[in-house]
């Protein structure tokens, strides 16, 4: 029954190493994920496009491009004025007495002839936006993807980075069993 101990006890003292050893490279790559100004001087351009790109997205830029592009294909929406809505105009015809009439007879006239006119460009339009909304669908799983790898390479350790922070982490772990080299040898779990 002594050597069934002896075993366990010696796989709980490799499990509690390997625990240590895992939770050093974890506490060794957080580190060098968030040591922004190792990252700056190792690569100052990079450093800048990613942060510009993470700001550009942080602040909704795709979002005001699709709509800035939106705006130029279809135009500024127009507000209709208020004044001369269909009660108005009724107003005033009346009040021209019997060149009312007349006065209606062009206002039809001319809308429909602006109507006409105005088709083949409310046409153009429509295909222009249809594409523009074709065009944002297909892009947006594209800068999706590109502000998912923006997020990544700002958060991911680089190499030398890691390894450095590592080795700072476990020489702090020997200087400190150095210190307390006095314990039972860790079998007071």
């Amino acid at each position: 029954m002594g050597t069934r101990t002896d075993a366990a006890l010696a796989q709980v003292v490799a499990a509690r190493a390997d625990l240590a050893e895992e939770l050093d490279r974890l506490e060794a790559a957080r580190r060098a994920a968030v040591d922004v100004p190792a990252r700056v001087r190792k690569a100052p351009a990079k450093s800048a496009g990613i942060a510009a790109g993470v700001a550009f997205l942080a602040l909704g830029g795709p979002k005001r491009l699709f709509r800035r592009a939106k705006r130029a294909v279809r135009g500024e929406e127009e507000e209709l004025p208020s004044e001369l809505l269909p009660a108005e105009v009724e107003k005033a015809l009346r009040k021209l007495g019997t060149d009312g009439k007349k006065v209606r007879g062009t206002l039809e006239r001319e809308f429909a002839a602006y109507l006409d006119a105005r088709a083949k460009e409310r046409k153009k339009e429509g295909i222009m936006a249809a594409a523009a909304g074709l065009a944002a669908t297909a892009l947006r799983p594209a800068a999706m993807r590109v502000g998912k790898n923006l997020a990544e390479r700002a958060l991911n350790p680089d190499g030398p980075s890691f390894e450095e922070q590592l080795d700072r982490i476990r020489e702090r772990h020997r200087s400190r069993d150095d210190a307390g080299s006095g314990d039972d040898g860790g079998a007071g779990l």
